[in-house]
Formats: C-alpha cells, sequence, structure tokens
C-alpha cells in the first residue's frame, strides 16, 4: 500500500475564518453552525489548491481541469511508492482498477496515467465513478474479484479530491459541513493472487432502499452540490451493525471471528456511532480519529489511510466498511494470518 497528498495544508481555523468569508451573505446561519469545526475532530487537511482558490469564482471547466492535473500527480506518485515498495514492475501489472467520485475524465484516469507510466498496453483498465465514500472498501473488493478472475496481479488507485468541488454561490448548512470535513488525497494498493501476504476474504455490499437523498453530488451549472444528511450517524449507529452480521453470516461468520475493524472516519460523530454500534473501546478507533484529525474526509481515500496506519499491528482476521451513496455500505473481510 502507498498514500499521497498535495503540498497546500489548510488548517481548521483556517477553513473557518476562510468559510466566515464566503458564506458573508449568511451570517445567521454560519454563526449556528460554526461548531462544526471544532466538533469535527479535524486539525489540518490536505487541498489540491490554495486557500485563496477557493474565493474566486470558477466554472466546470476551471475545476476539472485542478482535478485532472491535481489526479493524476496524486495517483503517479501513490502507484510509483506502492510499486517500489511491494518490489513489483509496471510490467507485471495485469490490471488497474481506479476509484473516483470528485471529477470527470474521460479518456479516463487509468489511461491518461499510462501515458506517464510505461504500463503494458494489453493491460486492463476498470475506471469506476459514484462510490462515493465506499469506494476504498468496494474498491478493494472489486480489484480482488478481478485478481482472482485474471489470475494476476491488479493495482488499485483511489483518488478523491473533495476541495476543488466548492462552490461559493452554495450557502448552504450542507456546503458549510462540508468546509468543515473535506480533504484531498489517493492512495494504491497492490493485489496479487496467492502471494502469502494478507488475503482479501469475502467482500459484499448492502444498500437501504430509500436512502438516495442521504449522500452523494447534485449536477449544478457551475459544478458538483454536495448532498449528505444529518442522520448519517443514527442511520450508522442503528443499522449497520445488522447489516454487517448479516453479511458475515452469509459466509459462515460472526463479529466473534473477527478481531478488529478498519472503518472510514466520515466525522467525529460517525466515529462515536461506529464505535457505539459495535461496542469498541475509544482506542480501537485511534486510527480513525488520528486520519480524520490530519487528512480530513477524503471520501474513498480515507479508510485506504485507516489501514494502511492499522496493517502494522493486524492480525487475525479484520473487518473493513465504509459508507457511501446509495445509501450503502461496503464490507471486506482481511485475514492477516
Amino acid at each position: 500500500m502507498a498514500t499521497a497528498v498535495p503540498e497546500h495544508v489548510i488548517t481548521q481555523a483556517e477553513a473557518r475564518e476562510g468559510a466566515r468569508r464566503v458564506f458573508a451573505a449568511r451570517p445567521a446561519l454560519f454563526d449556528r453552525m460554526a461548531t462544526v469545526y471544532e466538533s469535527a475532530g479535524i486539525d489540518t487537511r490536505r487541498s489540491a489548491v490554495p486557500l485563496d482558490w477557493y474565493f474566486a469564482p470558477h466554472d466546470w471547466h476551471d475545476r476539472n481541469a485542478v482535478f485532472m492535473d491535481a489526479a493524476l500527480d496524486l495517483l503517479e506518485t501513490a502507484a510509483r511508492r506502492c510499486l517500489d515498495d511491494a518490489g513489483c514492475g509496471i510490467g507485471e501489472v495485469d490490471a488497474i482498477v481506479t476509484i473516483c467520485s470528485t471529477g470527470i475524465a474521460t479518456p479516463s484516469l487509468d489511461a491518461r496515467l499510462m501515458e506517464r507510466m510505461p504500463f503494458r498496453p494489453d493491460m486492463v483498465r476498470l475506471p469506476i465513478f459514484g462510490l462515493g465514500c465506499a469506494g476504498g472498501v468496494l474498491g478493494l473488493a472489486r480489484a480482488a474479484a478481478l485478481s482472482r478472475a485474471l489470475g494476476g496481479t491488479v493495482l488499485l488507485l483511489v483518488v478523491e479530491l473533495c476541495g476543488p468541488t466548492f462552490r461559493r454561490g452554495d450557502l448552504t448548512k450542507s456546503n458549510v459541513v462540508a468546509t468543515a470535513l473535506f480533504g484531498d488525497g489517493a492512495a494504491a494498493a497492490l493485489i496479487r493472487p496467492d502471494d502469502g501476504a494478507p488475503a482479501l476474504g469475502p467482500t459484499g455490499e448492502h444498500r437501504w432502499p430509500g436512502t438516495l437523498d442521504v449522500m452523494g453530488w447534485s449536477v449544478e451549472a457551475d459544478g458538483l452540490g454536495v448532498i449528505f444528511s444529518r442522520d448519517i450517524p443514527t442511520l450508522v449507529r442503528n443499522d449497520l451493525r445488522p447489516a454487517a452480521e448479516s453479511f458475515l453470516a452469509r459466509h459462515d461468520l460472526t463479529l466473534r471471528d473477527i478481531d478488529g475493524f478498519v472503518f472510514h472516519p466520515g466525522g467525529t460523530k460517525v466515529v462515536e456511532a461506529l464505535r457505539d454500534a459495535f461496542e469498541l473501546t475509544d482506542a480501537a478507533m485511534g486510527a480513525e480519529r488520528a486520519v480524520l484529525r490530519q487528512y480530513g474526509n477524503m471520501s474513498a481515500v480515507t479508510v485506504m489511510f485507516v489501514l494502511a496506519e492499522k496493517r502494522r499491528q493486524m492480525a487475525g482476521r479484520w473487518l473493513l466498511s465504509a459508507l457511501g451513496p446509495g445509501f450503502c455500505a461496503g464490507f471486506a473481510v482481511l485475514d492477516c494470518g
């Protein structure tokens, strides 16, 4: 595994004061929402653009130009680090799975990356859009399935640039929360069949009917508009554990067979809901809180950072989970021996 982040660092205090400036037309709304900057559990996050960029008007073209350049830079860095750490030559990669929901690229990011790195021209490519925050776990699931189907080596690439999606004309509660939560980053993981490394076992997902409006994007004239419900922590606390138990039962497992957890930390309230739902200690959620504090919510990338933090201490059987648009949960069991 490997991770990568852009160079610009934005502190939570800078984000709060920047947002206050943007929301000057609705001071009462901002003042009511301002406590989210303290309660989010975030000290810093990384941004593909400097703070001043957010105060200028940007259309779809501007945003996607930033996305294209920064996403490719981050993916190249993460991919090279991952291959180097694994001692794997670029020519040994049989397929790439690319996960992203924060920008549009046709030709896709993997094809563009092949112009920078000498991957084999016959390599299989699978670009996936729309999984949102669940994309890290579901990306691992798709990459593992493809590795098994091909009997070959698959490089999973995950990149999200949440920051440049910010629309300064969107003076809503959801957009205030977005300024307090989101950051940018990328991750890569190499999956090879039967190489003696930790093995990705059963994978699956669960979607709750009637929840399309809980999380996602709306397509607006000047970009993507953020959608998420204040009910997400409640849904996590009440509904995620039964879905996880049902997933495990389909594979003749129970929570008693699980030695540890890797979660996507959407925010402090979500981390607390996860802790309560699975009856965990605060210490068990230490990596989730640490990643959130240092990098913010990077959508699909975040759970990959948590996995990178925890993997050195992992033994036994671990459950990975992340929530995303749909409204859905992704699950994967990692057998660390």
